[in-house]
């Protein structure tokens, strides 16, 4: 499976430029899967009242792309739904079925917690053959949410990750690799947001061993995913078996 992310540098607050900037940039590129950044229609922002799809604008492009594309699209956006505001992270498959994921965890440095509601559920989709965890941003840093029970081989992870704190991620990434025995595809936004945080050139895919496994062309990021290959590294190191045993009480 090919995986396609884009390094967006997202306009701030405003939707439609970021959809026209994404069709722009996507139009020559081929892939089974495209992923885009944290908020990927508006930026990280906490004036979620402004920002908040509430006629699932974002949703809407997604099922567009993933039609026009014949691939899936996933990204996450701000949505308010039942009077409630969550950073919800859609998976759409060509055929417009909708797998989607509330952050878990939210950034408190900067207030989301206060305005945002935490997701209940951790999700696993199903598409080619392979068993894929979605993940938003802060959720890095929390290994024991991200654990694989033998449930998942890849972890998708978009994120909002300024250059001050990138040395983390990338390290934070590769671990996720190795300790679950699965490919990870971390895909960050570039460029300056609306609150002057700049965010540097950071995406990364990583196999199960830690090697990196991404080309970078422009502001495209691919990978290769072969499960064959993982299905291999794990009967030859079948270290999942010596985890800990243990329930996530959400």
């Amino acid at each position: 499976m090919k995986i396609a992310g884009l390094n967006l540098d997202i306009v701030w607050k405003n939707k439609t430029e970021n959809f026209q900037l994404i069709e722009k940039e996507l139009q020559n590129q081929e892939a089974d899967l495209f992923l885009l950044p944290e908020m990927f229609s508006t930026g990280f922002c906490m004036d979620a009242s402004e920002v908040a799809d509430r006629n699932q604008e974002s949703l809407e492009f997604l099922k567009k792309m993933a039609k026009e594309k014949n691939a899936a699209f996933c990204g996450s956006a701000s949505v308010e739904e039942d009077g409630k505001f969550y950073n919800r992270m859609y998976f759409i498959q060509p055929d417009s079925k909708v797998d989607f994921y509330d952050k878990r965890h939210l950034f408190s440095f900067s207030g989301e917690d206060k305005i945002y509601t935490p997701g209940r559920e951790r999700i696993v989709v199903n598409y080619k053959g392979f068993r894929i965890l979605l993940q938003v941003c802060y959720d890095l840093r929390f290994p024991v949410f991200a654990r694989n029970n033998g449930d998942y081989d890849m972890i998708l992870y978009v994120a909002n990750w300024p250059e001050k704190r990138v040395g983390a991620w990338g390290h934070l990434l590769k671990a996720r690799a190795i300790e679950n025995l699965s490919f990870v595809f971390g895909l960050n936004r570039i460029g300056t947001d609306g609150n002057n945080l700049f965010y540097q050139e950071s995406s990364h895919c990583f196999f199960a061993d830690g090697k990196e496994i991404s080309e970078k062309s422009g502001n495209i990021i691919s990978a290769e995913l072969n499960m064959e290959e993982l299905k291999d590294f794990r009967n030859h190191f079948q270290f999942l078996n010596d985890r800990d045993s243990f329930s996530i009480q959400l």
